[in-house]
């Protein structure tokens, strides 16, 4: 059985095989471009960190440039960040990325001498369960994230394990399902969200629950997020769509089976819009700074699209 993560990814690669081959080489040489010289990937600015890296390294898979010296250099640094204090999501995305460096080009982060390391960072998930039964931003949280539920169960996935109690992960997404449709992100948000929304229907999947999701509520929600320039807004009070919001949107419509819910050639020609001179995509309309995470949600907004 594939991970949701392996699934993904592989789904995405699938989809990019259908683009023009120069869009996938324009691409492909900016993100190679953006490897540093220890190995990973950074943000706008900053030094490399793994959630960039993860990014880099995803879009670079989808693309097939993810080369064995990309690969390899990438997992060293990764594996320089294993005793590193990390937050909760930089954490996270080190996992992430470990196991697409050993999916890809077989480079391991992650090895067997390290199982001590790995039942810390299912220890230290499982501290940020909350008495709603879901997972919280920081130790301190006293609420479920539905984003950080979906990041934290994934990354459990890939460690082996389950979360504790899967049912009472269960009850905190229907907790968090908005009767109008949709996901909130914390239980005092007042409207659903895109990301919420993608972050819910994932975790079901992931935990085999998918049948939970109010399926016709949920597709009006998201097809209501349309907005005029053809991408999804993040909510109702969002005037303006961005590229993270078209990318989970479409990837919750293709795992609820009906993408046709939104104009499907709309969302493509958002996210071609978002294209940067020379390579790599911007966020949203005014976003004028390509980067590596949009980079990734571009190319797969694309790939689910084509």
């Amino acid at each position: 059985m594939l991970s949701y993560l392996q699934d993904l990814t592989l789904r995405l690669a699938a989809g990019a095989t259908r683009l023009d081959e120069p869009v996938r080489q324009t691409h492909a040489a900016w993100l190679t471009a953006q490897q540093r010289g220890d190995g990973g990937f950074a943000g706008r600015e900053g030094g490399s960190d793994p959630y960039y890296t993860a990014f880099a390294l995803r879009g670079l898979w989808i693309l097939d440039a993810l080369t064995p010296e990309i690969g390899r250099s990438a997992a060293d640094f990764l594996r320089s960040r294993l005793n590193h204090r990390e937050s909760i999501v930089d954490l996270i995305s080190l996992i992430f990325a470990a196991a697409i460096c050993e999916m890809a080009v077989g480079a391991e982060v992650i090895g067997d001498d390290d199982s001590g390391w790995i039942d810390n960072v299912a220890g230290l998930l499982e501290s940020l369960r909350t008495d709603d039964g879901g997972f919280a931003k920081s130790p301190e949280g006293r609420a479920g994230s539905t984003y950080q539920t979906f990041l934290s169960t994934l990354c459990l996935e890939l460690m082996g394990r389950q979360p504790r109690h899967p049912e009472r992960v269960l009850d905190f997404l229907d907790s968090q399902a908005h009767p109008d449709g949709g996901y909130l992100e914390i239980r005092a948000a007042k409207r659903a969200g895109v990301n919420p929304t993608a972050a819910a229907i994932g975790t079901l999947k992931t935990l085999g629950a998918i049948d939970r999701v109010d399926r016709g509520t949920t597709l009006d929600f998201l097809a209501e997020m349309q907005s005029d320039e053809g991408g999804l807004t993040a909510n109702t009070r969002i005037p303006f769509a961005d590229l993270l919001s078209s990318c989970t949107g479409m990837i919750t419509l293709v795992d609820l089976e009906a993408a046709d819910a939104v104009d499907v050639a709309a969302v493509r020609r958002y996210a071609e819009s978002m294209q940067a001179d020379g390579g790599g995509f911007t966020g949203f309309a005014l976003d004028h700074i390509a980067d590596v995470e949009y980079t990734f949600y571009g190319l797969a907004t694309l790939a689910l699209t084509v």
